[in-house]
Order: C-alpha cells, then structure tokens, then sequence
C-alpha cells in the first residue's frame, strides 16, 4: 500500500531544457495543493507511469489560482488531465525561469507562448539564453564543416 501511495502521492521530478531536475509533489485533490507561490503542472498519467504536460503555468498563490483555472477544465475534460503536479518557488524571476525552462524543454499542448517556434529560438530568459547558447556551441563544435548543416555564426 505504501509503495502504491508514493506513486500516486508521491514526488515526481522533471527535467528542464538545461537538463535541470525539479522535484514536484504529485496531487490529486484540494487538499493537496500547498499554500504559496511556484510552478504547476497539469498532466496526464497514461498506463499508471507515462506522464504527459499538458499545461505548465506559474501562480503567486496555489490556492487561488489552482481552485478556479479556467485552463484545469478543458485539461480535465479534453485532454484527459489526472493530476496536478506543484513545485513551491519563493521569488518571481525564479518561477519565470523555470517555468520557460520547462515549457521548452516539453513543448506542452496547451502552451504556447513560450514554446520554441524553430531550432535556433533562443530563450527569453537571460540565464537560460546562456545555456542554451553554450549547448548550441558543443553541438556545432562536432559538427563537420561540409555536412552540409546550418552552422550558427
């Protein structure tokens, strides 16, 4: 039983473009849902361990924003949503960075601001737009110059 309630109730970490992992808690209900500010996930569980984003989004307050989403509903309803994943973070400049972070790195169907339009959109974040400048870089460093590739200038 305990095993079956951490898979359900447990933790659950996702992995942002940078190859940075966050530690969500997994919550199925109202009363799950901390009090505070950070970053949530609507997704859905497929076959009991695939997970699928749906939707990434952060809050100031869990409790208003999650109670009421006008985005949980077609979630739910559409697409199939089980669950909520939550990732408490204090300060505005840090749920804005992991939250692009994350959006780039899953391409969620329900977002669509902060998704990559082509491979050499850069992040809007400036920390992000280093990592993803540095990546970039090893990628063509191995890269042969008459492959035939876009190299970046």
């Amino acid at each position: 039983m305990f095993l079956f309630q951490w898979f359900l109730f447990g933790w659950h970490v996702w992995r942002g473009e940078t190859g940075a992992g966050y530690r969500f808690k997994i919550t199925l209900t109202r009363k799950g849902i901390p009090e505070g500010s950070g970053i949530y996930i609507f997704v859905r569980r497929r076959f009991g361990f695939f997970l699928e984003p749906l939707y990434i989004g952060k809050a100031t307050s869990f409790r208003s924003r999650l109670y009421g989403h006008e985005r949980w509903w077609e979630a739910w309803w559409k697409r199939g949503a089980t669950e909520r994943h939550v990732l408490l973070v204090r300060t505005a400049a840090e749920r804005a960075r992991i939250e692009e972070d994350l959006i780039r790195r899953y391409q969620p169907l329900m977002n669509d601001m902060l998704v990559p339009r082509g491979a050499l959109d850069m992040p809007s974040n400036a920390k992000l737009r280093r990592a993803w400048r540095w990546r970039q870089w090893w990628k063509n460093l191995f890269r042969l110059p008459f492959g035939g590739g876009n190299r970046l200038a």
